[in-house]
């Protein structure tokens, strides 16, 4: 059989083309995953559906979020996230509470692994379950230094903004609580509503629609300012106890991260994509709906935010105590 070695040539450079065409195609050409490595429900979650599903109007393929939750600090799903290919495909929906995990074991790595983008956060508060006998965090506190450590409180998982806030609470009112943690802020929340414990610290984002439906009862807001929601007015710890602002407010960055070794073009189009949906009505009417402030913040002054929470929380835990592993080692300046 003769071998018609025109035809072979041309069907290898058709097939040649065809390979080149295929790695050629402009990110992103298939589908995008983000793995939020809080529960779902919680702020971290909701913040994520809501920008991925405004990012998808700006780009030709769709943005499916799941749930990697467990491990110290959300490290499981960073882990997770960190195990994928760095081309784009798969995100790693987060929060300020993740920069805790490599000082508290559960991550060997620097922040600054991922490049983020910030979508905005929300200030925390304590508050009880509606038939809890405690009216006010100083009757709450004062019970909690007559029997320290039986008092169950929930505040997500371990080394996440709320767990830091409430060891803040504790420094500065000189009481002991038992912390109970939970796989994110909907469990924490449900938890207490259940009454398997008596007080959660989250989110007033997390928090509003439980405050409204009577099912919580707030007693402060753990930041300088108070708050209006459902009617009452909640008041400010920093008014009840002196010295708070040695540890307050922490506040939340609650976004999304890919890589920070993925291709220029990759950081650039999710960029693009993010910056069309925040500036969106939809975004803007959801934060105010939902007690969020819009941050917006991306690549490298994203980073030099977290950058700056990762120092802070770092060390704020080293002071409490609540560190494996101390932040110099891992090349984390003082703040």
């Amino acid at each position: 059989m003769k071998l018609n070695f025109a035809k072979f040539a041309g069907m290898t450079v058709l097939a040649t083309g065809l390979a080149g065409a295929a790695m050629a195609q402009d990110y992103p050409y298939r589908d995008i995953t983000t793995a939020v490595v809080w529960g779902a429900g919680g702020g971290t979650d909701s913040i994520n559906r809501m920008i991925m599903a405004e990012m998808e109007k700006h780009l030709p393929v769709s943005i499916n979020v799941i749930n990697q939750t467990g491990g110290v600090a959300g490290s499981n799903g960073m882990v997770y996230v960190q195990n994928q290919a760095d081309d784009g495909y798969t995100l790693v929906g987060l929060s300020e509470s993740n920069v805790t995990a490599a000082v508290q074991g559960g991550w060997d790595q620097k922040f600054d692994y991922w490049y983020p983008f910030i979508v905005g956060g929300s200030p925390d508060l304590i508050s009880v379950p509606a038939n809890s006998p405690y009216n006010t965090l100083a009757e709450l506190v004062d019970a909690a230094k007559a029997a320290p450590g039986t008092i169950p409180a929930a505040a997500s998982g371990a080394g996440s903004i709320h767990h830091l806030n409430l060891l803040a609470i504790e420094n500065g009112a000189d009481a002991t609580f038992k912390f109970v943690p939970y796989k994110g802020s909907a469990p924490g929340q449900e938890a207490a509503i259940a009454g398997e414990v008596a007080l959660v610290v989250t989110s007033l984002a997390e928090q509003a629609a439980l405050i409204e439906g009577g099912k919580l009862k707030p007693l402060a807001m753990l930041t300088p300012d108070t708050a209006d929601i459902a009617g009452m007015t909640v008041p400010s710890a920093f008014d009840i106890y002196d010295g708070l602002e040695k540890y307050l407010p922490l506040k939340q960055a609650i976004g999304f991260a890919v890589h920070n070794s993925a291709p220029d073009d990759v950081k650039a189009k999710l960029g693009t994509a993010f910056e069309a949906a925040i500036d969106s009505d939809v975004v803007a009417e959801w934060a105010t709906a939902n007690n969020y402030d819009v941050g917006g913040q991306y690549g490298e002054e994203a980073q030099a935010l977290f950058s700056n929470l990762e120092s802070t929380f770092a060390y704020t835990l080293k002071d409490l105590g609540a560190t494996t592993v101390d932040p110099a080692s891992l090349g984390i300046d003082k703040p």
